[in-house]
């Protein structure tokens, strides 16, 4: 059987060059066309020498592909992705761009005005343990962020069975590789290690989509959402810490609350191939190079204050593993396949 020819727009970024490595991995697909404007016409091994036995030309243009995913920035990405979607190629955008519903929200947050609105209620939103079927039979998936699939897999459960009240706080730790692989001041060597720092304080472009997602599993409760997000010296992996004050009488009372509330996380989440519910709290080092988010709920018993933790790769669950997630699932294949590797550790 002829194996699905898949490209990857903008393979220079590290999401481009992760997708790069579980695409030629992948038992079912083929890499057949990588593009990367300032490298094109290099050999992709030239550019990454990790990826040095892949045989593959870097192009400024898509070749002929069945499938494409998209690494280009916001704007960008829906200009490349809109003539695709005209021939009948199915794309993962993992872009910002089809993630929201309101098209207002692209100007507000990420200052354009959006070419395609008609198309932000077609696109399906890339979570699987949310909309596994959606994505099925979706021709355009917007890949969701890597700090929302932290947030959003940890809430989730809570949200949906309305166990605690609208004002949730979301803290996340990432590590440096979050902000790309352009050359920036704050995210140099010298500046950033051995340092934490918190940014965005007025408002992050991924606070709409996780409000957004959050609302969509629990209509009735009107959320007040306080995103934070912290760069910490790593260089992958995402550490995230929710918290919201529980409503009474939702679980018992004392350890067998937290047990109650474990035991929820656990039949919401099923048999999902890439989520664990812990017994304890998760290291981002847990998850380096997998696709698994970790996730450990709790009860703050002074306070009556939901506590979870979650772990993911943010550039494997929170980017390209996500994505090659989500193609599985669109090209009917096993959902797992191409993903199946664990941890690295230490």
């Amino acid at each position: 059987m002829e194996r699905v020819k898949v490209g990857i727009i903008n393979v220079t970024g590290y999401i481009g060059a992760e997708l790069a490595r579980l695409v030629y991995l992948h038992p079912e697909v083929e890499l057949a066309s990588v593009t990367g404007r300032s490298a094109a016409g290099q050999e992709l091994g030239k550019v990454f020498p990790h990826l040095s036995d892949i045989n593959c030309l870097i192009t400024a243009e898509l070749g002929d592909v069945d499938f494409a995913f998209s690494a280009m920035p916001h704007k960008a990405s829906a200009e490349v992705i809109l003539p695709l979607l005209k021939r009948g190629v199915r794309v993962v955008d993992i872009s910002a761009d089809f993630r929201l519903k309101d098209a207002s929200e692209y100007k507000r947050w990420y200052d354009f005005v959006h070419p395609a609105p008609g198309l932000l209620e077609e696109a399906v939103y890339g979570l699987p343990e949310l909309y596994r079927d959606k994505i099925s039979g979706a021709q355009l998936v917007a890949n969701p962020g890597c700090y929302p699939t932290g947030a959003l897999l940890a809430l989730a459960p809570a949200v949906k069975e309305g166990l605690i009240y609208p004002d949730i706080i979301v803290d996340s730790k990432s590590g440096v590789s979050g902000a790309g692989r352009i050359l920036n001041l704050v995210t140099h060597y010298s500046e950033a290690s051995g340092s934490a720092s918190a940014y965005s304080l007025d408002g992050h472009r991924h606070l709409p989509e996780i409000t957004q997602e959050l609302e969509m599993l629990n209509p009735e409760l009107f959320l007040e959402v306080t995103f934070v997000p912290h760069l910490v010296p790593m260089a992958r992996g995402i550490l995230t810490s929710c918290y919201a004050k529980l409503k009474e009488g939702k679980l018992a009372e004392g350890e067998k609350g937290k047990e109650e509330l474990r035991q929820l996380y656990r039949d919401f989440y099923g048999d999902e191939p890439f989520i664990r519910i812990l017994d304890a709290s998760p290291q981002t080092k847990h998850t380096w190079g997998s696709n698994f988010c970790l996730i450990h709920p709790t009860i703050d018993l002074r306070t009556n204050r939901l506590v979870v933790i979650s772990c993911i790769d943010n550039l494997v669950k929170g980017g390209a593993g996500q994505a090659v997630q989500n193609m599985n699932l669109m090209l009917g294949l096993s959902e797992p396949t191409g993903l199946e590797a664990l941890a690295i550790y230490p």
